[in-house]
């Protein structure tokens, strides 16, 4: 049998050290019926939670909904605080792409999400925040930088992206400047392939 506090809330135990992150995280999450459309994306996204800490991050993240239970076109979005997930605010920037079999979204996501919040990607502020957009047949996971045309910094960042989801060395991997989904406003048609 447990007490409950008379005020309702368990008192926090500011006493124990907090493990402060390289850079705030903000989550965000968007969801639209099949068949319909977003006339304003930036109304439709909708900001979770900003973290500093682990433990504030930990905090969310276990009350989330993992990925693969979400509803048919969900996103969950995980970005660097000031830097919005859309693409007119990061025009010289693009995303890697991963194409995922249904079921697998939750493990991946929560993989990249570690990886990036504990900076294991190694290329300084290049990385700007991460996706998983649960869709019908597939799961697409992304993953944004900053600098579309740094080609050496974009490989490092595939490569440690491959190491880090442990993905198969035949696996295929996709590259879309955000210029070319401005152009063809669309996020994954007309991406550039990589093994």
């Amino acid at each position: 049998m447990t007490a409950v506090p008379a005020n309702g809330t368990w008192p926090s135990d500011e006493s124990q050290p907090q493990h402060t992150l390289r850079y705030p995280w903000v989550f965000w999450f968007m969801h639209r019926e099949p068949g319909s459309k977003i006339d304003n994306y930036n109304n439709a996204i909708q900001k979770i939670s900003t973290f500093s800490t682990v433990e504030e991050f930990w905090g969310v993240y276990n009350r989330l909904i993992r990925p693969m239970d979400l509803h048919n076109i969900s996103d969950y979005h995980l970005f660097k605080q000031g830097i919005r997930p859309i693409w007119e605010d990061n025009l010289n920037g693009g995303k890697w792409i991963v194409r995922l079999k249904k079921g697998l979204a939750s493990r991946y996501w929560e993989s990249l999400v570690m990886a990036m919040i504990g900076d294991q990607f190694d290329v300084g502020g290049e990385i700007c925040g991460a996706v998983i957009s649960i869709r019908h047949s597939e799961d697409i996971l992304s993953l944004w930088n900053q600098s579309a045309d740094e080609g050496r910094v974009n490989l490092r960042i595939r490569d440690t992206l491959k190491r880090v989801l442990n993905l198969p060395t035949n696996c295929i991997m996709e590259y879309k400047a955000h210029k070319s989904s401005v152009a063809d406003n669309s996020s994954f048609r007309n991406t550039d392939l990589y093994l």
